[in-house]
C-alpha cells in the first residue's frame, strides 16, 4: 500500500514466558503486564494489543499506557454487542487521557453463537448493521464529552439522548479516539472505510482475498464518506510459523494448521475459503467440530491451504517473508510473540522487518 509499515504484537497472556523481562516467576500478574508492555516497546515494535480471549481487553491496557511511552495501545479485538456503548465510551476516553492520545480501540462482533451462549447476551440483528449503529453511537458520545453539549443518535439498535453534566467526564486534550473494527466479509470492510478509523483483518485472511475482496469494499465506503483508501489503516493478522532452525519451524506447523482449522469450522468464515475453491474443506472442518473430533481437525489442512494462510520460515527468514507479501494488502502487520525466543531473537527479528 506504499509507505513504511508499522509492527504490531499482542501482550501475551498472564503465563511466565520471555516476556517477563525481570519479573520473576513470582511476580504478579500487574507486575508481568508492565514488564511485558516495556520489553515490546524496547524491542521496536510500533503497537501493541490486547485480546478478549480469557481475561478482559481494556484493564492491560491501562497498565501499558503507565509503563510505556512511545507504542500505540489498543484492543484487538473487544467483543461489542455485550457491552453497552457508553460504558466502552468512558473506558475508552479514560484510557485515551492515561496514554495521552495513544489508545485504539477495536472492536469485533463475534459470531451469534458466542454472544447467545458465551456471553449471554441477546442477538437482536445482524452483524453488520448493529456495527455501523454502535460505531456511530460512539461518535455521537465521545463528541459529546469533548463539546459538553448532547450529541444524540437514535438508531434501530441503539439509542444515546440523555447526558447531564454531572455523568460528563469532561473534554480530553486527546479527545479523538480512532476506531477500527474487524472484518472477514465485505460488509463489514465497507463500513470501515465508511466510518472507522482503521480495520484489523482476521487471521483467517489471505493477501489475495484481502486484494481482490476487501480492500475494493473498504475503498467504496471510503468514497461513500468522502474519503480515500489511504485514509485507512489497514492491520494484517497473518498466521506466522518460525523458530531458531528449519526444524523447530516444520515442528511449529502442526498448531498452526490446528489454529487454521479451528477458525475454518465457522461458517461465518468461509467466505475466503470459497474464494480459494476450499468451500468443502471448511464444510468438512464444520462437520468436524460439531461432532467433537477436534483433533482430525488439523489434518483437513492441506499444505497448500498452510502456505496461503501462514508465513513460515527461520526468525532470519521470517520478516523479508511477511513484508514481501502483504507490503500491498496493509500498512501495519501484526505478529505474536514466537514462544521461547530471548531478548535478542526479538530485536533481530524488528531489525530484519525494518531493513527489509
Amino acid at each position: 500500500m506504499g509507505g513504511a509499515m508499522r509492527l504490531e504484537t499482542m501482550l501475551p497472556g498472564t503465563e511466565p514466558n520471555v516476556a517477563m523481562g525481570g519479573a520473576g516467576s513470582g511476580a504478579s500478574d500487574l507486575q508481568f503486564i508492565a514488564a511485558v508492555a516495556r520489553n515490546i516497546e524496547g524491542w521496536g515494535f510500533d503497537g501493541l494489543t490486547t485480546p478478549e480471549t480469557g481475561h478482559d481487553p481494556f484493564m492491560p491496557c491501562a497498565i501499558a499506557a503507565e509503563h510505556t511511552s512511545r507504542v500505540t495501545i489498543g484492543t484487538n479485538v473487544a467483543i461489542a454487542f455485550p457491552r453497552s456503548p457508553m460504558t466502552v465510551a468512558q473506558t475508552a476516553w479514560d484510557l485515551q487521557r492515561w496514554s495521552a492520545g495513544r489508545f485504539k480501540l477495536g472492536l469485533g462482533t463475534q459470531v451469534k453463537g458466542h454472544n447467545e451462549r458465551r456471553y449471554s447476551a441477546p442477538w437482536t440483528g445482524p452483524a453488520g448493521p448493529r456495527m455501523r449503529e454502535y460505531v456511530q453511537t460512539l461518535r455521537a458520545i465521545f463528541q459529546t464529552f469533548q463539546s459538553g453539549s448532547l450529541t444524540p443518535f437514535k438508531g434501530e439498535y441503539y439509542r444515546f439522548d440523555l447526558m447531564s453534566p454531572f455523568f460528563n467526564p469532561g473534554p480530553n486534550e486527546h479527545g479523538h479516539v480512532p476506531i477500527y473494527i474487524s472484518a472477514l466479509n465485505p460488509y463489514l470492510a465497507r463500513l470501515a472505510g465508511e466510518v472507522c478509523d482503521g480495520l484489523r483483518l482476521h487471521p483467517l485472511s489471505t493477501a489475495a482475498y484481502v486484494n481482490d475482496v476487501l480492500l475494493p469494499s473498504v475503498e467504496e465506503g471510503a468514497k461513500k464518506a468522502g474519503r480515500n483508501l489511504s485514509d485507512i489503516e489497514i492491520v494484517s493478522m497473518p498466521f506466522t510459523i518460525t523458530g531458531r532452525t528449519a526444524a523447530e519451524v516444520e515442528t511449529a506447523k502442526a498448531q498452526v494448521r490446528m489454529h487454521i482449522a479451528f477458525y475454518a469450522s465457522t461458517r461465518t468464515y468461509h467466505a475466503v475459503l470459497r474464494h480459494h475453491g476450499w468451500e468443502e474443506a471448511g464444510l468438512r472442518l464444520h462437520e468436524l467440530s460439531i461432532q467433537g473430533r477436534w483433533a482430525e481437525m488439523g489434518q483437513v489442512i492441506t499444505d497448500g491451504m498452510l502456505d496461503r494462510f501462514a508465513v513460515s520460515g527461520t526468525y532470519d527468514e521470517l520478516m523479508p517473508k511477511l513484508k514481501a507479501r502483504w507490503k500491498d494488502a496493509c500498512n501495519t502487520v501484526f505478529i505474536p510473540i514466537p514462544q521461547g525466543a530471548d531478548d535478542a531473537a526479538m530485536r533481530g527479528l524488528v531489525d530484519s522487518f525494518r531493513a527489509a
